[in-house]
């Protein structure tokens, strides 16, 4: 689980069962490996994990839709959106795997960045390269905005900015700030164009086998969690912008509706290709949620 997060969680967890329930927490991979995560749950091994939405997508492909360009108008159009009817029942999509979908803990909004030039109109990315997390949806993105991707492990990106290998990247605020990667970039653009979230997974198994009371108090816990969460992941990015700002490494543009427009009209390709792959109703639902 996110190590800011989880304290709070396992306070509001043993303090609501009066002491019944212990919660043991495991940050930095000490349990298990990054990859071995989702297999140590699934054999209920460990009963929950917090991993990154795209890496459910081997499961339900539907879990694509946060990697779906400009869907989201804002952080609250994603909350409503994962809180509503459709990001339930993505979640409960889960449960044949043996999964059940508890919260949906958000990181934030990405942002473009690259080393080349201002990136104001789909015509600027012509020629670049950009890294990715994952395959698939983000190839496409990229090009239909006529650039190039690869996709490199978290850890390599720093390096493979340094030294050429891509142009550039897209990330959170936040994670563009720890990272130092404006060390190694010299635009940004505040895009808000896709997210970068997790869900907060339990073992159906474990579950079942709690009373109704029992349910009733992790369900509540993990509801003051969630909101701790999502405020801690707001004051995180709004307080590392302002840090990339304060630098002056970086030369930053802020898109603007029409530009939002123009962007959305040239990824229309991505649409047509996953909006049925993903489901339609759920993207017609995140493009309704405001």
């Amino acid at each position: 689980m996110v190590a800011e997060t989880t304290p709070k969680g396992q306070a509001a967890v043993e303090q609501k069962s009066g002491g019944k329930m212990e919660v043991q927490v495991f940050p930095s991979s000490q349990l298990c490996g990054d990859k071995k995560e989702l297999e140590a749950l699934q054999a209920n091994n460990v009963q929950f994990i917090a991993p990154s939405v795209t890496k459910l997508v081997g499961f339900v492909p539907a879990f694509q839709l946060v990697d779906m360009p400009f869907l989201f108008s804002s952080d609250q159009a994603a909350y409503n959106f994962y809180d509503g009817p459709a990001g339930q029942k993505l979640m409960k999509s889960l449960e044949p795997k043996g999964m059940l979908g508890m919260a949906w803990w958000p990181n934030g909004a990405k942002h473009f960045t690259n080393s080349k030039r201002p990136l104001k109109t789909p015509a600027d990315f012509k020629g670049l390269k950009f890294r990715t997390q994952s395959g698939g949806l983000l190839d496409a993105q990229f090009r239909a905005l006529g650039a190039g991707s690869q996709t490199l492990a978290f850890a390599e990106v720093y390096q493979a900015l340094q030294n050429g290998t891509v142009d550039g990247q897209e990330n959170t605020f936040n994670n563009i700030d720890t990272q130092k990667y404006v060390e190694v970039q010299k635009y940004l653009t505040v895009s808000g164009h896709g997210r970068l979230d997790y869900v907060v997974l339990t073992n159906t198994k474990f579950w079942n086998s709690l009373t109704p009371e029992q349910q009733q108090i992790i369900n509540d816990a993990m509801k003051e969690a969630t909101a701790f969460e999502r405020k801690l992941a707001e004051e995180l990015n709004a307080k590392s912008f302002e840090r990339i700002k304060a630098s002056g490494k970086v030369e930053i543009y802020e898109l603007t509706e029409t530009d939002r427009a123009a962007f959305i009209k040239a990824l229309e390709p991505v649409y047509a290709e996953y909006t049925d792959k993903i489901g339609k109703e759920y993207v017609e639902a995140a493009r309704a949620s405001k």
